[in-house]
């Protein structure tokens, strides 16, 4: 396995952590169990963030183009709808 595929498996694992994390924190009615959730959330958010910046500058990462003032447009109005 190369490491640009490592990389990747990494961030999409970490995305679905994230994910998981806010399904327990939306459901959490103990205080300080959502609190401690929040905060393992954040140290991961934090992670993700680093491994996407190395992503990015070793070219593993490729975004998606900008959205057109149009397409934004149209988002937002479907939303407000």
């Amino acid at each position: 396995m190369d490491e640009k595929t490592m990389v990747n498996d990494v961030l999409d694992n970490i995305k679905a952590s994230l994910t998981t994390y806010q399904g327990v924190i939306s459901e959490a009615e103990n205080m300080q169990l959502r609190q401690t959730i929040q905060q393992i959330r954040n140290n991961c958010e934090n992670s993700q963030y680093e491994i996407f910046k190395i992503a990015q500058v070793k070219g593993y990462y490729k975004p998606a183009a900008p959205a057109t003032p149009t397409e934004i447009s149209n988002v937002k109005n479907e939303l407000q709808q």
